[in-house]
């Protein structure tokens, strides 16, 4: 993997090497909050306890509609620069409609409800298994490839397509987050894993959970909650996009602060960017 500096003056890429030697704080902080405006109190119980809440509407038909138009164009222009346009990443550098995304007000209140105020959206990707793929993404936490302390990170999956068990949801290990940072291995050539980590024996760090959501909702998880997903198998496109939101006080390293994007409140350390839209949707 490339360790090139990215044109936003990060490091595209890191190692355990570059990993390893960040002392972070990788153990969960349970939210607390009384009073949430988005989600209910049994949800914030929910994500406290297993890790993630699932199934929470943000768009009707007419925003399904323009997500899958964003994602076609996104997949042609990658496709057409001789990119695997299977996982998409740096949207909201590049496209503004990602950028509109990761600032719609019900993600950002559902994001707050468990951050807090002060909250930076810092990434966005499309994750896309077309029908009868055989790729998997091997149970992983994402906390592991992330150069940020403390664990307070938020990962929202909106659902371009349905998802379901048939095409290839993602999983959950509810409750695994209070395991903190889990022990893995790399992964093999034989394994077809579009990443480089997998964790082995997931079901002894909880239950597992299929993340089953209509085109148009969310799902929202811990970054130290396990999870993957198999391969497509089924006649139908499995699409998500994903957003990264950190509390305002989470530092990063090797740069990663340049990927910022401030969706609600301040930064008073000055610490992370604030990039502007993009200009391209």
């Amino acid at each position: 993997m490339s360790a090139a500096e990215s044109p936003h003056g990060f490091k595209q890429d890191l190692d355990d090497t570059d990993l390893t030697k960040i002392g972070r704080d990788l153990h969960f902080h349970p939210t607390k909050n009384p009073s949430p405006r988005v989600l209910s109190p049994a949800q914030i119980e929910q994500f406290n306890r297993d890790g993630y809440i699932a199934g929470v509407e943000v768009f009707d038909a007419a925003g399904v509609a323009r997500n899958r138009a964003f994602f076609e164009r996104a997949r042609v222009a990658e496709a057409a620069a001789g990119k695997d346009a299977k996982v998409v990443l740096l949207l909201h550098l590049r496209y503004g409609a990602a950028w509109d995304v990761m600032n719609h007000p019900k993600i950002v209140q559902a994001v707050k409800d468990l951050l807090g105020e002060n909250v930076v959206g810092w990434g966005a990707a499309f994750f896309h298994k077309p029908a009868h793929d055989e790729a998997t993404v091997a149970w992983h936490q994402d906390a592991s490839y992330w150069p940020l302390t403390p664990s307070k990170v938020v990962t929202v999956w909106l659902a371009i397509d349905d998802v379901d068990a048939e095409n290839a949801a993602m999983q959950f290990i509810a409750g695994s987050h209070h395991f903190g940072h889990l022990t893995y291995r790399s992964s093999r050539p034989d394994e077809k894993n579009v990443l480089n980590q997998t964790i082995d024996n997931p079901a002894q760090h909880g239950r597992l959970v299929d993340d089953c959501l209509k085109a148009g909702q969310i799902s929202l998880h811990s970054d130290l909650l396990l999870h993957g997903s198999g391969p497509n198998r089924s006649d139908r496109r499995r699409c998500g996009l994903t957003l990264r939101y950190a509390a305002a006080e989470v530092t990063t390293y090797h740069g990663w602060n340049n990927k910022g994007v401030w969706v609600s409140g301040r930064d008073e350390r000055g610490h992370w960017a604030n990039l502007p839209r993009p200009a391209i949707d």
